[in-house]
């Protein structure tokens, strides 16, 4: 379709004492401005707002900082005057850190993420799609599958992936850099990328007004 993206990544950790209202503040200004430029210049931008998933934290604390840091996102792309329709959203899933004791479950995780969502990203944004953040394969694809079949039709936005190491890292495991297993990593990649692929039903806009899913 001719667009072109740009995107910048801020990253917050989650501790006792942070992240502090300062440090949300000036992220979500960060974003915001360059969301803002990349408009002016004609390019789509992908607003990263993440979330660290490493620490201590639970899921409900995640829960917490994730609404913050994504409403304040949101009011200060409305300061910059971002057109909302024009902009993709990576945001990380509601997790427990992973030094957290209790790790839960697939559907834990996944309407924690919706309720989230729901509470912070205003309808007129068309696509959420998420980062990996330094999950597994398996429980990414499993997370975000939990998301479309159980919550698809109270949804104003479309959930997808934007996965780097959740697509690469069992291709890599494969390959290893040797080029013996070079046609071995491809497929791995290959498949890990269908598998990621059927957890998002896309589905397009055409000009007489039905809508086409993309298989």
């Amino acid at each position: 379709m001719g667009a072109r993206f740009a995107k910048w990544r801020a990253v917050i950790a989650v501790g006792q004492v942070i992240p502090s209202r300062a440090a949300i503040e000036a992220n979500a200004q960060a974003l915001a401005r360059y969301a803002a430029l990349c408009q002016e210049a004609g390019l789509v931008p992908i607003v990263e707002p993440e979330v660290l998933m490493e620490g201590e934290h639970t899921l409900a604390r995640c829960g917490e900082v994730t609404e913050e840091v994504q409403r304040t996102v949101f009011s200060q792309l409305y300061t910059q005057g971002v057109m909302l329709e024009g902009m993709i959203l990576k945001p990380n899933m509601v997790l427990p850190g992973s030094a957290c004791p209790t790790q839960e479950t697939v559907d834990a995780v996944a309407g924690a993420t919706v309720r989230c969502l729901l509470r912070a990203v205003p309808a007129a944004v068309p696509g959420v799609a998420f980062l990996s953040g330094g999950q597994s394969a398996e429980l990414a694809s499993a997370r975000l599958n939990a998301m479309n079949a159980g919550f698809l039709s109270r949804l104003p936005w479309a959930l997808a992936f934007s996965f780097a190491r959740a697509i690469q890292q069992p291709a890599m495991e494969i390959w290893r850099g040797e080029e013996a297993s070079r046609v071995g990593g491809t497929a791995g990649f290959v498949s890990s990328s269908q598998v990621q692929s059927g957890c998002a039903p896309w589905r397009i806009q055409c000009r007489d007004g039905k809508s086409m899913k993309i298989e």
